[in-house]
């Protein structure tokens, strides 16, 4: 009986949510900076573009019209955020950092180097939250293509109770969001080097996340709070 649920939901849920999202997240008033950053990666056909993980219901809906890939959790709820990631348009690879991650990277390698933009987690599927996996910095080596980080914030939200406080913008919410600067990777690489990249990743996304939450007033996207 629960497979049959489980089943009967991946053939619902998804559409259910693809189409209430046009809606939900369209009425939503958005702020871009970083733009050029978005049109040199655009122009030069292909890179990596990493996220937090507490931002991925909009970020999936923001990057739909743009050619891409997406690495989802290989997990029986991970599925659900395939088809999701499908039916906007995006290609997906299956895996984590703890299960299938060798097979999926090289999925993405081979995507990215066909001029794609790969859309990938900063901080894993597990967590910890706002930490950036290495995964980040080898797609990036291996493709030879840029990252280019993304981060965004929203005035009216709901937060999760879940690892890392998934957000959902509420509607006709003001949403706040940064292209960064893109960083390149050389090919060969150490694993001295992948973690001093790694650090310069993280610092420079935390950075962004502290920049869009306070552009709205907010300490960060679990507190809520008002300066």
């Amino acid at each position: 009986m629960a497979d049959f649920l489980y089943k009967v939901s991946l053939a619902v849920v998804p559409r259910l949510y693809v189409a209430l999202s046009a809606l939900w997240f369209g009425s939503c008033r958005l702020e871009v900076t970083g733009r050029k950053n978005l049109e040199k990666i655009l122009k030069q056909g292909g890179g990596v573009v990493p996220f937090w993980h507490y931002s991925v219901l909009y970020m999936l809906y923001h990057l739909r019209r743009y050619p891409g890939v997406a690495m989802v959790s290989a997990s029986k709820d991970g599925e659900y955020i395939a088809r999701i990631a499908r039916l906007l348009g995006f290609e997906t690879v299956r895996g984590s950092g703890n299960r299938f991650g060798v097979r999926a990277l090289k999925g993405l390698i081979k995507h990215v180097q066909q001029g794609k933009n790969a859309g990938i987690v900063a901080d894993g599927s597990q967590g910890p939250a706002l930490v950036v996996q290495p995964g980040v910095i080898l797609l990036a080596a291996k493709s030879g293509q840029p990252i280019m980080p993304v981060v965004w914030a929203a005035k009216r939200y709901k937060a999760f109770n879940s690892w890392d406080h998934t957000v959902l913008p509420m509607p006709f919410s003001r949403i706040v969001l940064q292209y960064g600067e893109l960083l390149s990777v050389p090919a060969k690489i150490d694993s001295a080097q992948i973690e001093e990249y790694r650090q310069q990743l993280e610092v420079t996304m935390k950075d962004m996340y502290q920049e869009v939450w306070q552009q709205i007033g907010k300490i960060d996207h679990i507190q809520g709070k008002k300066e």
